[in-house]
């Protein structure tokens, strides 16, 4: 057997050597689900299976390069480079970029994310000359999107009169219009949406047949992770691609399926043995994260869901301390328990802030969490807030970057084309667009000949779009010599951006130009990464299309792992860490007001309980208020029906306790003895924030003794090196001459990696 095999329990096993045929994994929360899906292509590789033929879909870029390196370890990273391996959305991308011309679409074409398409129908409402106030423009776009994944196209929704009159009752008429509005103007401007990269994936598999065979001969053998959290469309997708051999291997958790909010459907995991007859049934029941304790109170609180697929997790870990239930007085005092107990904890364990969770249902929650960690001086960061890649200088800075690639983007142009300000006004960009409509050209094909157009605009204004659409068309030029870096840090200075944004002295520039600054070293690292790997040259196409796929857990950086994580129940799937505060558990909040109306809404906020449980390794904390702050007054609150239905026995309750409420120093007899309970827990005042001793400053990097230059050419088989990013590892094969010299390098961390010497950053160790 081979050894990785060893590393597999008799469950795990099973699956991980079942070659052909359609197959389900119903993984527990924590039972190594990524090894099995891990393993199982690695073992398919083993077998002479081509890994061209073999396709790997994921929720997340992470999960997906974790899942890659991991192979690369066992198989070599050479081969696992072969394997179809991504998320959903980067699949599809990919065929659709090979496919293209078939839809009509440019290989270039853009991504618009949600910040663009909200843009653009905003544009289309005003452009109507439609009430913003009824055709409010999230809401318009959360209902295409919806449209769009029950594969709704444009034509399908004037064919179906319900929808419509559907429409006509919420006083939304004229949505049909916009949808189509919609649609043709991404199609003009050579841009999808995310929700295109699966319909137009559907399309182009559906409308033709030569194109489904094709990737049906190719993907021999499919793997889906988190197969509960699948929408219909990406259902559709995947049961075409297997129909031909039917070797499909899906892997999930009813019991974590969440996100019904976006389209996802527990149906097609609950009914895939429908699907396909043969079926082959494996469980992985034994939870390898959790104490019993975890384990057992989240068994407790799902087994109250009806609707689910039979299994019972278990754990041979440690007992493990009860689940603490935390009754606080109010939010603040919720909000100074938790920052409490962090500091109580790390001062009695040796723990780090990144060893800690608080986790809400929703967003709003974080604020008095916020100020209590802030006042104890606990370092902290919120995730699924804005993304630094949303922010108004940054977002500008991508557009001129998406405008050398694919000129014809619409959202991208109308962003900066008077961005810094070169005297085109609105009015101006309103005729521009009505006329680009009526002659259904792209904006930039009309002003780059807009000399020779009838347009009503004075020559000073033609003039300026003309200067405008020569510089993309310079930028465009430069470009195709130029690595992202250097293009984009062209773009910043030759377009003015740095220079309007150095005019503004206040906090809020200085940050604008932080950064911008920011941007450019993160691309810079992009562009250095992609150097090492002799296939790839850091061209700006691989930059925008790694920041379009990404999402904003793959994008936080290593610095904000050393913090406690504020987050919603929804982001922390797929985390885990050693101590979770589960807050705000009270009825309608969690479960939501908006989800106790049917069985389903309710089994869903309960298995979303079930998620927050489980993400704990050591212990749970669950806190609730009996008053909140909420719509500008204290509301009464009582305990979530969810906290009745853990066992008692997995549970300890903390009364209510006075030194965590936000009450006087003293009581009222202040000239008696004072209990110690009517002092408040404070920080002491010479206490110091705990220093990262892991955290190698660059003047301690520069005392550290050195065997070798970083750049030295004299590199052997068989020598020890370091690597800034992959660790230690061992030359296992030295060639080339020059600049050109490589090295094969077998990492511990990351398997084998073939890097070009004059960019890697090396140090031999011996």
């Amino acid at each position: 057997m081979k050894k990785y095999l060893n590393q597999l329990n008799d469950a795990q096993l099973e699956p991980t050597t079942q070659k052909d045929g359609p197959m389900m994994v119903v993984a527990g929360a924590g039972s190594g689900k990524t090894r099995v899906l891990t393993y199982r292509i690695a073992y398919l590789m083993s077998q002479n299976i081509d890994p061209f033929n073999i396709l790997a879909l994921t929720f997340t870029n992470n999960a997906a390069r974790e899942m890659k390196s991991r192979i690369g370890k066992i198989v070599g990273e050479s081969e696992a480079k072969n394997l179809w391996m991504g998320t959903f959305h980067s699949i599809f991308a990919k065929i659709l970029r090979f496919e293209s011309d078939r839809l009509g679409y440019p290989s270039n074409f853009t991504i618009y994310d949600t910040q663009d398409s909200h843009r653009l129908i905003a544009s289309i409402i005003k452009e109507m000359g439609l009430d913003k106030d009824t055709y409010k423009n999230k809401q318009i776009f959360s209902r295409i999107s919806s449209y769009k994944n029950n594969l709704i196209t444009v034509k399908a929704y004037f064919n179906n009169q319900e929808l419509i009159d559907s429409d006509v009752m919420a006083k939304r008429p004229k949505l049909g219009e916009i949808y189509k509005n919609y649609v043709d103007r991404c199609f003009k401007s050579g841009a999808m949406d995310f929700d295109d990269l699966l319909l137009k994936t559907n399309e182009l598999l559906t409308r033709f047949p030569e194109v489904l065979a094709k990737y049906q001969r190719r993907f021999k053998y499919i793997l889906v992770d988190e197969y509960q959290d699948t929408n219909h469309s990406q259902y559709l997708i995947v049961r075409a691609l297997a129909d031909r051999f039917q070797n499909i291997c899906v892997v999930g958790d009813d019991s974590q399926s969440i996100y019904a909010f976006r389209g996802a459907n527990i149906n097609n995991i609950l009914n895939f043995q429908r699907d396909y007859e043969d079926t082959k049934i494996y469980r992985l029941e034994q939870n390898y994260r959790s104490t019993k304790n975890i384990v057992n109170a989240a068994n407790s609180v799902i087994a109250n869901n009806k609707n689910k697929l039979e299994k019972v997790v278990w754990t041979a870990n440690e007992e493990g301390h009860p689940v603490i239930v935390n009754r606080s007085l109010t939010d603040g005092d919720e909000g100074r328990y938790v920052a409490a107990s962090i500091f109580e904890n790390k001062m009695n364990k040796p723990l780090q802030n990144k060893d800690f969770a608080v986790l809400y249902r929703t967003n709003a929650q974080s604020r008095a969490i916020e100020d209590a960690l802030r006042k104890r001086g606990i370092d902290y960061k919120i995730y699924g807030g804005l993304s630094f890649y949303q922010r108004k200088e940054i977002k500008d800075v991508l557009c001129y970057l998406r405008l050398v690639i694919n000129p014809d983007d619409e959202e991208a142009i109308k962003r900066v084309i008077n961005f810094p300000a070169r005297g085109i006004g609105q009015t101006t960009m309103n005729k521009l667009i009505v006329c680009s409509n009526e002659q259904n050209i792209s904006i930039f094909n009309l002003i780059k000949n807009i000399n020779m157009s009838e347009i009503a605009l004075n020559n000073g204004t033609k003039t300026k779009l003309s200067e405008f659409a020569t510089m993309i068309q310079s930028f465009q030029l430069i470009s195709k010599s130029k690595n992202a870096f250097e293009i984009t840090d062209h773009i910043c200075r030759a377009s003015g951006i740095i220079k309007e944004l150095k005019k503004d002295s206040t906090p809020e520039g200085v940050s604008k130009m932080e950064n911008i600054e920011e941007l450019l070293s993160g691309i810079k690292d992009f562009v250095e990464g992609q150097k090492e790997i002799a296939e790839s040259n850091g061209a700006l196409e691989e930059f925008l299309e790694d920041v379009a796929l990404a999402t904003d857990l793959d994008n936080e950086k290593s610095e904000n792992k050393e913090k406690v994580a504020l987050m919603t129940i929804h982001i922390a799937k797929g985390l885990e860490f050693p101590f979770v505060y589960i807050v705000g558990m009270e009825e309608d909040l969690f479960p939501s007001p908006l989800s106790i109306n049917s069985r389903n809404e309710l089994e869903e906020e309960r298995r979303l309980f079930y998620v927050a449980i489980t993400r704990a390794k050591k212990q749970v904390y669950i806190s609730y208020s009996i008053s909140r702050y909420r719509w500008g007054k204290h509301i009464d609150c009582e305990p979530s029906r969810f906290i009745n239905e853990i066992d008692e026995q997995y549970l300890e309750f903390n009364e209510f306790n006075k030194k965590y409420s936000n009450n006087p120093l003293l009581t009222s007899d202040i000239f008696g003895d004072i209990s110690s309970e009517s002092i408040r827990l404070r920080v002491p005042r010479n206490f110091k924030k705990e220093k990262n001793i892991n955290k190698i400053t660059d003047s301690d990097s520069k005392k550290r003794p050195s065997k070798s230059n970083l750049f030295d050419y004299k590199l052997s088989v068989g020598n020890i090196v370091n690597h800034h990013r992959f660790g230690k590892g061992e030359v296992i094969k030295v060639d080339g001459v020059g600049v050109d010299k490589k090295a094969e390098i077998k990492f511990q961390s990351v398997g084998i990696k073939r890097l070009l010497l004059r960019f890697a950053k090396l140090q031999i160790i011996s």
